[in-house]
């Protein structure tokens, strides 16, 4: 159980500072990444993902300016670090169910920039076919279930695909993303409470970035450690920065290897920010601008370019050919969804209800 921190208020809401050691990171926060690679090579994969995340989204913002993608959109730009760190520790086996800001998990899972830009664009090249737009990104080949517009409205969904792991007798872990509004939700205290009844393999992962929309964290809860809140369940439960990859990535394996040694689910309350508005309609009025800039300082991108640069990992011709390499497949993605065609409207009750021989198969 983490120790009680008194509740933050607006003015003295600070990002952790950088060189300091969260429980999470122990030492060598890339400790448990992948042999094959290398700890040079899989920090050049961890910000690639990130590069392409923070560019694709970029590239919304221009296309939603250009009235060319539509409808409410949620940008992820800031907490890249932890869509990328949590599925580096996710196989691909294990299932994934977001939110309503969920194109960096989408993108961080393995779905193509193409089919998440087609999905944006309502066409029926996009992994949902085009009717899931911004906020529902699904991709079953993936184990990626959403996407979903309802706050805490995954969390229900994840303890059942876990349930059903279980009972399967798979040795699987369903990891489900929320945001810290998700507290005042009777959705978490329910599914919380079922998986550390029944020793469910959950991973549940709050991206804390201190606001549920336009309200402060400590305007909406009481006790704001919500690590120690989880853990009351009797579930392991820690605080982790959100801003480093690296120690979210290790957190994260360190999670996912108890889950899957079947102690039940564990909690991740990662402490993270986002750099943008709650959505493109937001005005962005109720955070002061000097926190937005003194959380940029430790940007998840920059953090990690630093420190490969300080220990030679990365020069300024490898780091230009990623950005080469990712707007090419960006340009791609936009071009392949301009082209590609919209749902005819004949087709407009498909996918709505099922034929009668479906329903009687």
């Amino acid at each position: 159980m983490t120790v009680a921190r008194p509740a933050r208020a607006r003015k003295d809401s600070a990002p952790p500072k950088s060189g300091k050691k969260t429980r999470a990171t122990g030492g060598n926060a890339s400790a448990g990444a992948p042999s094959g690679r290398g700890v040079t090579g899989h920090r050049t994969g961890l910000l690639e993902s990130m590069l392409r995340i923070r560019r694709f989204e970029e590239r919304c913002v221009e296309l939603y300016s250009a009235a060319r993608i539509r409808g409410f959109v949620h940008l992820y730009i800031g907490e890249e670090a932890v869509a990328v760190g949590v599925n580096e520790a996710l196989t691909p086996e294990d299932a994934v169910v977001s939110t309503y800001r969920e194109h960096g998990h989408a993108l961080a899972r393995g779905i193509t920039a193409e089919a998440v830009m087609a999905e944006m664009y309502g066409r029926t090249t996009g992994c949902s076919g085009g009717r899931g737009g911004s906020m529902h990104l699904f991709d079953v080949s993936r184990r990626f279930y959403g996407g979903n517009a309802i706050v805490a409205g995954g969390l229900p969904l994840a303890a059942g695909l876990a349930l059903a792991d279980h009972m399967r007798g798979q040795p699987n872990v369903t990891c489900c993303f929320f945001g810290d509004g998700a507290f005042a939700e009777g959705e978490f205290h329910e599914t919380a409470n079922l998986a550390a009844l029944w020793k469910l393999p959950l991973l549940m992962v709050c991206e804390n970035n201190l606001y549920a929309m336009g309200t402060a964290l400590e305007r909406h809860e009481a006790q704001t450690d919500l690590a120690m809140r989880a853990a009351s369940y009797g579930m392991v439960a820690w605080a982790v920065d959100g801003m480093d990859v690296e120690a979210v990535e290790h957190a994260a394996r360190r999670a996912v290897e108890g889950i899957r040694n079947g102690t039940g689910p564990h909690f991740l309350e990662l402490r993270t920010y986002r750099f943008r508005a709650h959505s493109m309609y937001d005005p962005d009025r109720y955070r002061h601008k000097a926190e937005v800039e003194r959380w940029k300082e430790r940007d998840p991108i920059s953090l990690l370019t630093d420190r490969m640069r300080e220990n030679g990992e990365l020069g300024d011709k490898q780091l230009a050919r990623i950005e080469q390499r990712i707007t090419d497949e960006i340009d791609h993605a936009v071009e392949a969804a301009e082209r590609a065609p919209e749902e005819p409207v004949e087709h407009l009750l498909h996918h709505v209800t099922s034929s009668s021989a479906e329903a009687v198969s």
